[in-house]
Order: structure tokens, then C-alpha cells, then sequence
């Protein structure tokens, strides 16, 4: 069953950097490929620039490195992937998962691809460069990784502080400009000073439920009803020891269900989405390593829940958000 899929997170672009020779088409060292997403049913992959520890002191033209990957390697391939950056294009991507018949050269519709940044660290501490990201069309930030930066507090950092003074100036220009904020790598402590202090809902676009599995970035359930209480999201992900708890065993597609059952209690029926990880990851649930094998999660989706309500978790929710918290193309941004 291949129905419309917005996926909130892969890791694709740090990849490339790396390897200057990898071909997004169907590359096997990659887990995203063009060819699986268009076998998937993938309508848009939101691209993660990520900066690895392993190239030591972050870098801004470590995130310039992996915008022109996107642009010059991404975009380009196959039928070309189209670059979502406003609310007039996420409207675009609605009209196009309803009406997929309409979609040009009638060979389905072409993917599309959102950039984030994950982790502040490669803007150096300036909030020049963070507005610079946003005017060459970056749309998410992941204010941290795992340990603390110039801007907060990461969730594995022991000290589990909040935002420092220059992080609250990045949350003020996040805000004013329509940055969008995604808290899956934050603190507990930043979680809720981010919640006080922003006046957008924010998205954690890769974590599970941590009733579920106790792993330090699932999210607790005060931390899922201030997200539902905000109109936030949240990307269920397929990081196995995200899934279960013990590592003993492969983790199978349907060990998702408790999270997603769990995320419903809790009053998250519409602001469940899929924040994947692949590419992010080296350990995959077995049966669903890989985009192309999001129809046989859907179908297995579909035998506990409603064709309406799957829809929704694989792209309706995502869409939604996307329509309402996207920057208009008149907004002021640069084009």
C-alpha cells in the first residue's frame, strides 16, 4: 500500500560531504536514494546538515558544504527534487498528494526536499550566519546535538543546562524571521525554557516516546502534551535502540506500535509525523532499512488504525504544519 510520505529527517547530506563521489540516484552507501524515495511514495525528505564530530571544531562552510550538495547533487538528480522553502510550495505538495494524477510528464510526483541544520554549532556563534541560512533557504534548526554548544545544552549533557544568553537571542531572531525550532537533541532544561520563551510551536522531528523506551532523547509525556497543548510535531524515528530497550534481537516494524499507541493517549493523534534517521544510522529495524519500504509499513499501519489516520502520521500532520508555519514568499525573506 503506497501512500504520500513526509519523512522529517535523514542524514544524506553529511554523507556526501564526506564522499564527494556518492550519487544520490541509488548509491548503496546511502540508505535515501532518488530511486527509493520515488519507490516509497516519499512527496517530501526533509535533509538534515549535519556536522560530525570526527571534523573537529564545527565550521560554517561545513554547513555551505552540505547546502551545495544539496543544490548541486540532491536537487539535480532523476526527475530533479524541488526545494521547499514556503508555505506557496507546501501548498503546492498538498495539491500534488491529492491530485497525484496532475503531477507534470505523468510519472507521479517529483519529491521534494526541505533542508535543517542539526546542531547551531557550525554558525560560530554568530546570528549573522544563522540569518544568512535562512535567506539561502534553510528552514529548521535543531538547536543542539547531544552535548552543549554556544546556544544551549544538549540532551546528553550531565550538567543539563538551559539556553545561554546568546541562545535566547538565537530563539528572538528564530522567531522574527520564521526559522522553525526542532528540540529532538535539547535538554530537558532547554525544552522547557524554549517552550516559555518561543511564540512558535516547534517540532521534535526524530524522537520516540520515552514511557515506551527509556533512552535519554525519547521525550517524556509532559514533554509530548506541551507539544500536542502548542500544535507542535513529532517524528516517530526508527533508531532501533530508540524503538526498544536491551538490543537483544532485531527491532521489527511493528515494535513502532506501543509508541504510536502511547503518543495517541497522550492526546497526539495529529501531530504524530516520521522523522526516519536513515543515513543517521548504521543499525536499521529490520524490514524497514530503507525509504522504499515505507508501503509495507503503511500496510501494516493500516491493519491496527484507520486509512485516515495513517495518512495523516505518515504526511497529513507534517503538510499541515508545513501550510501554517512556512514564510510566505512575500514575507521579506531573500528569494
Amino acid at each position: 500500500m503506497k501512500l504520500p510520505v513526509i519523512d522529517f529527517h535523514c542524514d544524506v547530506l553529511s554523507k556526501m560531504r564526506e564522499d564527494g563521489g556518492i550519487s544520490f540516484q541509488n548509491d548503496p552507501k546511502l540508505d535515501v536514494t532518488y530511486d527509493r524515495l520515488i519507490q516509497g511514495g516519499v512527496s517530501m525528505q526533509c535533509f538534515a546538515i549535519y556536522l560530525s564530530e570526527k571534523w573537529g571544531i564545527p565550521k560554517y562552510e561545513y554547513i555551505l558544504d552540505q547546502i551545495d550538495a544539496f543544490k548541486n547533487r540532491v536537487m539535480k538528480t532523476g526527475g530533479g527534487v524541488r526545494w521547499l522553502r514556503w508555505k506557496e510550495d507546501a501548498d503546492e505538495l498538498a495539491h500534488t498528494i491529492q491530485h497525484p494524477a496532475a503531477a507534470k510528464g505523468g510519472q507521479g510526483p517529483v519529491p521534494w526536499g526541505l533542508l535543517s541544520v542539526e546542531g547551531a554549532d557550525g554558525f560560530e556563534g554568530s546570528l549573522f550566519y544563522v540569518r544568512m541560512c535562512y535567506e539561502m533557504g534553510v528552514r529548521f534548526l535543531g538547536i543542539t546535538w547531544n552535548y552543549a554548544n554556544w546556544a544551549a545544552d544538549g540532551v546528553l549533557e550531565k550538567r543539563n543546562g538551559g539556553f545561554t544568553e546568546k541562545g535566547r537571542k538565537l530563539i528572538d531572531l528564530s522567531n522574527d524571521i520564521g526559522l522553525l525550532l526542532d528540540v529532538s537533541h535539547l535538554s530537558q532544561a532547554g525544552f522547557w525554557e524554549l517552550t516559555e520563551r518561543t511564540n512558535r510551536p516547534f517540532i521534535a522531528s526524530h524522537s520516540n516516546a520515552k514511557a515506551v523506551c527509556p533512552h535519554p532523547r525519547n521525550l517524556t509525556d509532559e514533554q509530548v502534551r506541551a507539544i500536542v497543548a502548542m500544535d507542535g510535531r513529532i517524528g516517530m524515528t526508527f533508531v532501533p535502540w530508540f524503538v526498544r530497550a536491551g538490543g537483544e534481537g532485531p527491532v521489527r516494524p511493528q515494535e513502532l506500535l506501543p509508541h504510536i499507541e502511547h503518543f495517541c493517549e497522550l492526546g497526539a493523534e495529529k501531530h504524530l509525523m516520521v522523522g526516519s534517521d536513515f543515513d543517521g544510522i548504521d543499525t536499521w529495524i529490520e524490514g524497514l532499512e530503507h525509504p522504499g519500504l515505507y508501503p509495507a509499513f503503511a500496510e501494516l499501519l493500516c491493519k491496527h488504525y484507520s486509512e485516515d489516520l495513517v495518512r495523516n502520521w505518515l504526511s497529513g500532520n507534517a503538510l499541515s504544519y508545513l501550510g501554517t508555519h512556512l514564510p510566505s514568499k512575500g514575507s521579506g525573506a531573500a528569494h
